[in-house]
Order: structure tokens, then C-alpha cells, then sequence
């Protein structure tokens, strides 16, 4: 089968692999039907992920089919269309037991698939505990309404609970790319007072004027001012950093009211300074670290019932073998691109969706 593989540092090749087999009774055998392009697999080619291990298939954005399951597996059946959890958890252990999944403490839990195993960007991947991180699609929800369920749009679900938004607050997501506009949709549903959201690309930023007009829109440089005028206590009483930015760190809490809640989504290239003096008597409560995918359901229900779209975001579609070409659309975001979408093992001329941008 055709994979997507890292090399080294700086070096992605598509490369022939064997199909992957069952090698614990809960796995599961999933053809990929439609993948995708996340910032992570950025991260893992520009050496910022320490863990990630050269050779591995990388990729951990992907739906599909079931073909085969090992013994114990009983939430999923061959035949049965599937999406795939970013996170690989056990469910039994101590931080499964209460949620933080991505803390698993199972050899493989946590970010796994497209890390330190073979993940999606292929024609095959195999499941580790499958009863897990697969869940099943609804009959009327298509592959492209689900493809972002089990990464980006968990993440955007996540970070938006763990960030405990009310219906009095002012909201500032900081970033309008793929996860900062799922984490945007997922804000929505809390109905907060106002959200603002503050992105430097102006084609990003009309494409969140153009699809949410309820929204406030900004730019880092008049991020603070925008702010304070638009908020009621002298700053947002949230912030979700999802931009990952040289200054989006320092952005971030210094647009935050005091006693706020700052939530840092973005994974960083570089380490970030907390200028602890600078803040000192803002009383700040800061939030981060990866995401604890396991709403994937919940989420699922959602599309279904028609609350979440993420559809719009998917402005590219590539077969596997024309993924290098994807990769330089996505790093270098070109064409307007927000997400990439990469079919399985069908091999079609390339296609630009229709987008609004």
C-alpha cells in the first residue's frame, strides 16, 4: 500500500508498506476512505516533536471502513464506516478512568497514530484499541462531514469545555485556521455575550466574516484595543490561544481580563516565556496541553442534528498519490487553503472545492 512516511527531519516520502495486520486482539484494520493534513504533521516534519519516530506513517486525521477486528473488539464490525480518534487510550487506567485520555498510560496511549506508530496518510492503518478510538458515523453524516471529528474538531470541542464559557462572557480566540475555526464552532455553541476572534490573514479573517457575521473580527496588531472596547471588565473573560505564533503567547494573557481563564491550544516551535512579574495581580487561571478526545460521539451527534459544519473548511481534495503537492498547498498556504482532505487509495485528477474565500 501506498504511506505517507517520515523520514527525517525536514523529509516526508510516499513509500510502498505492507498492509497492516491485527497484532492484539483490540485492534482493528481501517481502509482510509478520506484523511487529512493537520499543522501536527508540520510540526513532526520541522523537528518539534521530540517523540515522533522516524519511519512511521504519519497522519491521525482519517475516517474509513472497517475491514478487519481483532477478538475482543465489539464496538465496531467489519463493513461499519468509522472515525479515528487522534488519541490511542486504554479507557482503564487511572487518567482514562477520569477523562484525560491523552495521558493514557498504556506504551502506545496518548498521540500515537502518525507518531510513534503508522497512522492514516495511507491506504490502511491499524487501530489500537479499537472499542475506543473508533467510533461509528451516523447513516446520514458523509465522511467529509466527519473527517475532522476525531482531531481538530475534538480539539475545538475540548478546549471550548475546559475553558468554561458562559452565556455572560466575552470570548477572544486568538488564530482562524482549521482548529481555531472548529474551536470557534464549538464556542458558538455556549452562546457567550461576544466573541471576538483575532487572525493576521486577511483571507482568514474574511472567511470567518463571511460564514459567522455574528463574530468580531480583529488583527494581532489591534488585538488589545479591539478588546478592551469590546469587553465589559477590562478584557476577555476567556482567551483560547490557538495560533501558536511567535507573540500569540504573550497576546493571549495580556488581553485577558484579571481572574480570567487563558486555555492554550496551540503547540509551539519554541518554548514561551511567562513573564511572571508582567502579570503579576492578573490572577490568571492558565489552561493547556493536548487534547482529551473522547467526545467524539457527542460530537457526532452534533453534525448529525445539523449543530456543526465543518464542512466549509475543506478547501482542497488530493488522492494519496498526489500528497506531496497537498503538503505544499497546506505548508505554504496557498490557493486560499484552510484543510486538505486526501482520499484513500482512489487515485483522481486533483480538484479545488468551490469556497467562498
Amino acid at each position: 500500500m501506498l504511506a505517507y512516511t517520515y523520514i527525517e527531519q525536514g523529509k516526508f516520502e510516499l513509500r510502498e508498506k505492507p498492509i497492516p495486520e491485527i497484532k492484539d486482539s483490540r485492534d482493528a484494520i481501517v481502509r482510509v476512505t478520506l484523511g487529512s493534513i493537520c499543522s501536527s504533521d508540520l510540526h513532526i516534519k520541522h523537528g518539534s516533536v521530540p517523540r515522533a519516530v522516524p519511519g512511521i506513517t504519519v497522519g491521525h486525521e482519517m475516517v474509513g471502513v472497517v475491514e478487519k477486528v481483532g477478538a475482543d473488539v465489539t464496538a465496531v464490525k467489519p463493513g461499519d464506516r468509522v472515525t479515528v480518534n487522534v488519541e490511542t487510550f486504554c479507557g482503564e487506567c487511572f487518567f482514562c478512568r477520569r477523562g484525560y485520555v491523552n495521558n493514557c498510560t498504556d506504551p502506545n496511549g496518548g498521540w500515537a497514530l502518525g507518531c510513534r506508530i503508522d497512522g492514516g496518510q495511507a491506504e490502511y492503518v491499524r487501530v489500537p484499541y479499537a472499542d475506543r478510538g473508533l467510533n461509528r458515523i451516523p447513516d446520514t453524516v458523509s465522511d467529509e462531514q466527519a473527517l475532522l471529528v476525531g482531531d481538530v474538531l475534538a480539539t475545538g470541542f475540548w478546549a471550548a469545555r475546559i475553558s468554561e464559557v458562559s452565556e455572560e462572557d466575552t470570548v477572544l480566540i486568538i488564530g482562524a485556521g482549521p482548529t481555531g475555526i472548529c474551536t470557534l464552532l464549538c464556542v458558538l455553541l455556549k452562546k457567550p455575550r461576544r466573541i471576538i476572534v483575532c487572525e493576521k490573514s486577511p483571507e482568514r479573517a474574511r472567511f470567518v466574516r463571511q460564514r459567522y457575521p455574528e463574530v468580531l473580527v480583529t488583527d494581532p496588531k489591534n488585538c488589545k484595543e479591539f478588546v478592551l472596547r469590546n469587553s465589559d471588565h477590562g478584557g476577555a473573560d476567556v482567551v483560547l490561544e490557538v495560533a501558536g505564533s511567535e507573540d500569540t503567547f504573550r497576546l493571549a494573557w495580556d488581553c485577558a481580563r484579571p481572574n480570567a481563564i487563558v486555555t492554550i491550544v496551540a503547540l509551539y516551535d519554541k518554548p514561551q516565556l511567562l513573564p511572571l512579574p508582567d502579570m503579576y495581580g492578573k490572577n490568571l487561571t492558565f489552561k493547556t496541553g493536548g487534547v482529551d478526545g473522547c467526545d467524539c460521539a457527542e460530537i457526532l451527534n452534533l453534525i448529525e442534528e445539523g449543530k456543526i459544519d465543518t464542512t466549509p473548511l475543506i478547501t482542497h481534495k488530493f488522492p494519496l498519490n498526489e500528497i506531496e503537492e497537498a503538503y505544499r498547498i497546506f505548508e505554504n498556504r496557498l490557493d486560499g487553503v484552510i484543510k486538505v482532505a486526501i482520499e484513500g487509495n482512489l487515485i483522481k485528477p486533483v480538484f479545488v472545492l468551490p469556497h467562498t474565500l
